[in-house]
């Protein structure tokens, strides 16, 4: 026997309207009943059917090739299952972001990816959570998650990309390797940067201060952040994403150094593209198609109501080896 809203109405005895009301996540029922609602929806095996719904994919901007790249993945990974992806490129943890969760909300949407957006902050506002909680809608996190909330979080190791990329630079004999890493606060930034000290540390370098640059993901961040570190006389940077090493690149040559004669560079993230930069970068390319894979099949499950494993899933990176990396002189 199908289960359909009649069945819940009379077993939440509320009305088939309210029942439609906590199906598709509306306002204007109260905590308490759509509680009761949502029993009565386990408790008879019903499921919510995901054909035509909508996922929110929040993520910082598109400008970034990685992002955008991810986003198309989960995208793909989602249509099977008759979820559609919409993209919300928000600066994480703004008013923007909250102002897209909140509209989102009322109009029903099925869950919401956070694709390394506000749930990659310390001081992230937890309001935006809240809402989504409030209103049974699920969500999930990239690199990142939520403070006070047990959802699923699939994230590329990031110590583990700081090892990666040390090692190849020790093995060529590289010994002052500095780190071009991303703000303080931010999770994957943080990561990489305690995952490059310990990786130093195991190699015999505990003095890592003036090693280690915090900046912005940006082509300008990496720039300022490596001719910092060209001060300490580094002959080799590590960059916490792809664009960061290419301001890396353009900060070593201003210098009047070549790369990767005089500065080897290993970038973060893995786009495609960054093949065909001058010298093609090496690089701690991120598992996207396993991530993309990994987030579509939480988001369907929460959709429908099934259990799903909760806490973070770490994914290996690749080390990419290319151009930009040689021994020193």
């Amino acid at each position: 026997m199908k289960i359909g809203i009649t069945e819940v109405a009379a077993r939440a005895e509320v009305s088939e309207a309210t029942v439609s009301r906590v199906v598709n996540r509306r306002a204007g029922v109260s905590a308490k009943t759509r509680e009761v609602v949502e029993r009565a929806m386990a408790e008879l095996g019903y499921e919510r059917t995901t054909r035509g719904r909508l996922v929110a994919v929040i993520t910082p901007g598109l400008s970034s090739p990685f992002f955008a790249d991810v986003a198309e993945l989960i995208e793909a990974a989602l249509a099977p299952h008759g979820l559609k992806g919409v993209l919300c490129p928000a600066q994480g943890g703004g008013i923007q972001e909250r102002e897209f969760v909140t509209a989102l909300a009322e109009h029903g949407v099925a869950a919401v990816v956070f694709l390394s957006a506000s749930n990659t902050l310390d001081d992230a506002d937890p309001e935006t959570y809240d809402l989504l909680a409030a209103r049974r809608i699920p969500f999930v996190g990239v690199n990142g998650g939520f403070e006070g909330h047990d959802m699923p979080v699939l994230s590329t190791d990031d110590q583990l990309s700081a090892e990666l990329a040390v090692d190849h630079l020790w093995s060529l004999g590289h010994r002052r390797i500095g780190l071009a890493s991303g703000p303080a606060g931010n999770r994957p930034a943080d990561r990489r940067a305690e995952g490059f000290r310990a990786a130093m540390a195991r190699r015999g370098v505990t003095d890592t201060g003036s090693l280690v640059v915090r900046q912005h993901y940006t082509i300008e961040g990496g720039q300022s952040a490596t001719a910092e570190l060209l001060r300490h006389d580094v002959t080799a940077v590590v960059a916490a994403s792809d664009f960061m090493a290419l301001g890396a690149i353009r900060a070593v040559r201003r210098a009047g150094l070549t790369v990767p004669g005089d500065v080897s560079i290993v970038g973060h993230d893995g786009s495609m593209i960054m093949e065909f930069v001058d010298p093609p970068l090496t690089t701690v390319r991120q598992p996207l198609d396993r991530l993309a894979k990994e987030v579509a099949r939480s988001v369907v499950a929460l959709v429908s109501n099934r259990e799903v494993p909760k806490g973070e899933l770490l994914f290996g990176p690749e080390l990419v080896v290319r151009g930009s990396t040689a021994p020193p002189r």
